[in-house]
C-alpha cells in the first residue's frame, strides 16, 4: 500500500526503471536496490518530519507540565527510531503515533480521580417518586497525602434524558467548585474531612422503577498537575406502574413526541498563563470546551466571556477582567460530535482587586440540527493574588539611652497599606544587649494600623547604639515573612569609681553628713523620683568618704612607722 503524498514518486521510480530497461541500459537488476534505498531514505525522513511537527505543535498549543512532554518525546522518539529502520511507513501508522500523543494531553498528568477523591459511606441512598424533587448528597473525601485544589465537580448529562439519567433538566449548569480539599489525616475524625457538596433534580414522569447511577466529572489540581475523573453515586427511583421497572421496554410512542436529544457544549477545565496571577497582571486564559453529543456537531458557535461586576460608579460598572484586544467574543465554525476545542483569550485583571477567586462566565450561543440560537453558560474561577506590604512609624525611645539593668519603653505604629490581611502580627528584638519586648499584636486587616508599645532591659552594653526589631507576619498562603527595623538604643555599665569631682568643697563636711546617714533624706520634701536619684548620690558620696578614710589611716600608720 503507498503512503498518501508518495505515491507520484513511487510511479515516477516505477517508469524510470522500466524506460531504462527498454533503452537497455538497464542490464540487471543489481541497480535497483540503490535506487529503492534512497527513496525509502527520502520517504522516512518526511514521515519524521511530520510527527515531529505535530508534536511540536501540541506542546506549542497545550503547554503541558515536564512529565507529559517526556511523555510526548518518548512517543516521538520511538516513532521516528521505527521509522527510519523500515524505511517510512504508511499513513495509518503515522495516525496511530498521533492518536497516540494526543492520548496523553487528554490524560494530562495520567492520574486517575478514583485514586485520591471518594464518597464516604455515612449516607443512605436517596428514594424519589416520579415527579418529586430528589436531594443528592455528595460527601466527599481526599484519601491522598497532597492537598487537591480548584475542585470542579459537574454532573455527566451526556446522555441527558435517556434511561441512563431520570431527570428533569432544569438548569443551564449545575457545576459547583470546592477552592481546596485537605490531605487526609487518619487521626482526624471522618466527619472533619469531607465537605458535602448538594445537588437537588426533578425526577421525570416517565421514569422506570429502579435504581439509577448518578456520574459526576471531576477536575483538580494536585501536586501542580491537572486530573480528571470521575464519582458515582446512586438514587433509587419508583416510577409509574405502567412504565415498568428499569430494563423493561416502554410502551410504545408516537414519532412525533420521542425526544431529540440536544447537544451540549461543557468546560472541561482550563488553564493561566502565568499561573499566578496578581492584581494589575496581563495573562492568557485556556478554556477547554467539548461538545457532548456523539453524533450531532454543533455549528456556529459564539463564546462571550463575562467577568464578575467588581465596581461601580454612577454611570459605569467595572469588570474584575478586562479583554486587552477589547473584545471579549470568540467565535468557532462548528465542534464535531464529541470534539474539544480551546478558547484562547488574553486578558488584564484590575490593580486593586482584593486576594480571592474571581468567577468568569462563559456565555454561549450555537446551532444544531435545525434548532437555532441554543444558549447555555458555564464559569470557571481565576484565583487573583496581592502583594502583602506594610510601614511603619519613626519608633520613640525613652530613655534613649540605658545602663545595664534598666529598661527603656518602645513604641511605634504598623501600618497595613497592601489589600490583603496581615495574619499573626508580632515584633520581637534581635540584640544580645536586651531582653524581654516580645509584642504580639493578631491580624492586621487591609488599612488598619497595630500599635507597638513594648519594655526592653538591658543585660549587656551595645557599642553600636541601635538594637533590632523584627516584624513578622504570615500572608494568606501562611508564609511567614519577617522585615528588620533599626531602632537607636544605647545600652552602657554603669561605674561609679571612675567618678571626678571637680569641686573639693563637695567632699567637706562629708564626716557629718555620712554620720546623718537617711534621715536627712527623709526629711526633704521631694518627689518619689528625686529621692532615687538622693538615695544614688549618697551611695556614691559614702564610697568616696571610704576611700578618703582608708587614704588617711594609712598615712597615720605610714608616719607611726617613721617614728619608731
Amino acid at each position: 500500500m503507498f503512503k498518501k503524498g508518495n505515491l507520484g514518486k513511487k510511479i515516477r521510480l516505477m517508469l524510470l526503471t522500466a524506460m531504462l530497461g527498454m533503452a537497455g541500459v538497464l542490464t540487471s537488476v543489481v541497480a535497483m536496490p540503490t535506487v529503492t534505498v534512497w527513496a525509502d531514505e527520502k520517504e522516512a525522513e518526511e514521515d519524521v518530519e511530520e510527527i515531529s511537527t505535530y508534536c511540536v505543535n501540541l506542546k506549542t498549543k497545550n503547554k503541558p507540565d515536564k512529565y507529559t512532554s517526556k511523555k510526548l518525546d518518548d512517543i516521538l522518539s520511538a516513532a521516528v527510531s521505527h521509522i527510519r529502520a523500515s524505511g517510512g511507513e504508511s499513513d495509518d501508522y503515522i495516525d496511530r503515533i498521533k492518536a497516540q500523543m494526543d492520548a496523553v494531553m487528554t490524560g494530562a498528568s495520567g492520574e486517575k480521580t478514583e485514586s485520591y477523591l471518594f464518597l464516604a459511606d455515612n449516607f443512605e441512598i436517596p428514594t424519589a417518586n416520579y415527579g418529586e424533587e430528589v436531594t443528592i448528597v455528595l460527601p466527599v473525601i481526599n484519601y491522598s497525602s497532597a492537598r487537591l485544589e480548584e475542585v470542579v465537580i459537574n454532573p455527566n448529562m451526556g446522555k441527558l434524558v435517556t434511561d441512563e439519567w431520570p431527570f428533569e433538566i432544569q438548569n443551564s449548569g449545575y457545576t459547583q467548585v470546592i477552592k481546596a480539599i485537605p490531605p487526609y489525616d487518619p487521626a482526624k475524625d471522618i466527619v472533619d474531612l469531607r465537605q458535602d457538596l448538594v445537588y437537588t433534580f426533578k425526577v421525570r414522569e416517565d421514569v422506570q422503577t429502579g435504581y439509577y447511577p448518578v456520574n459526576f466529572d471531576v477536575l483538580y489540581t494536585r501536586n501542580n498537575a491537572t486530573v480528571t475523573g470521575k464519582i458515582t453515586t446512586y438514587v433509587n427511583i419508583v416510577g409509574k406502574p405502567e412504565y415498568g421497572k428499569k430494563g423493561q421496554n416502554k410502551p410504545e410512542e408516537d414519532d412525533e413526541e420521542k425526544f431529540v436529544p440536544q447537544p451540549r457544549i461543557i468546560v472541561t477545565g482550563f488553564e493561566t498563563s502565568p499561573t499566578e496571577i496578581f492584581a494589575g497582571d496581563t495573562f492568557t486564559v485556556y478554556i477547554h470546551v467539548k461538545n457532548t453529543s456523539n453524533n450531532m456537531p454543533v455549528k456556529n458557535v459564539l463564546f462571550d466571556m463575562q467577568a464578575a461586576v467588581e465596581g461601580s460608579d454612577k454611570t459605569n460598572t467595572y469588570s474584575a477582567f478586562l479583554p486587552t484586544s477589547g473584545s471579549s467574543s470568540v467565535y468557532m465554525d462548528s465542534i464535531a460530535p464529541g470534539g474539544e476545542k480551546d478558547i484562547v483569550i488574553e486578558m488584564t485583571a484590575k490593580a486593586d482587586l482584593a486576594q480571592k477567586p474571581y468567577v468568569l462566565e462563559v456565555k454561549m450561543k450555537y446551532d444544531y440540527d435545525k434548532v437555532a440560537n441554543v444558549s447555555d453558560t458555564a464559569s470557571v474561577s481565576i484565583p487573583i493574588k496581592q502583594e502583602s506590604k506594610f510601614d511603619s512609624s519613626t519608633p520613640e525611645v525613652a530613655p534613649a539611652s540605658i545602663p545595664v539593668g534598666s529598661q527603656s519603653n518602645i513604641m511605634f505604629s504598623i501600618y497595613n497599606t497592601g489589600k490583603t490581611t496581615l495574619y499573626n502580627v508580632q515584633v520581637k528584638y534581635k540584640d544580645d544587649s536586651l531582653e524581654g519586648g516580645e509584642v504580639f499584636i493578631g491580624n492586621l486587616t487591609s488599612g488598619s494600623t497595630g500599635n507597638v508599645d513594648s519594655m526592653v532591659t538591658g543585660v549587656t552594653p551595645n557599642d553600636s547604639g541601635t538594637i533590632t526589631a523584627v516584624i513578622s507576619y504570615e500572608d494568606e498562603a501562611g508564609n511567614v515573612v519577617e522585615t528588620e527595623k533599626e531602632i537607636n538604643l544605647s545600652v552602657y555599665e554603669e561605674s561609679f569609681d571612675d567618678m571626678a569631682w571637680e569641686d573639693p568643697g563637695m567632699m567637706e563636711g562629708m564626716d557629718q553628713e555620712e554620720k546623718k546617714g537617711l534621715p536627712v533624706v527623709a526629711m526633704i520634701g521631694i518627689g518619689g523620683g528625686a529621692a532615687l536619684l538622693l538615695i544614688a548620690l549618697i551611695v556614691v558620696l559614702v564610697k568616696v568618704s571610704k576611700k578618703k578614710k582608708a587614704k588617711k589611716q594609712l598615712e597615720e600608720d605610714l608616719s607611726y612607722i617613721d617614728e619608731e
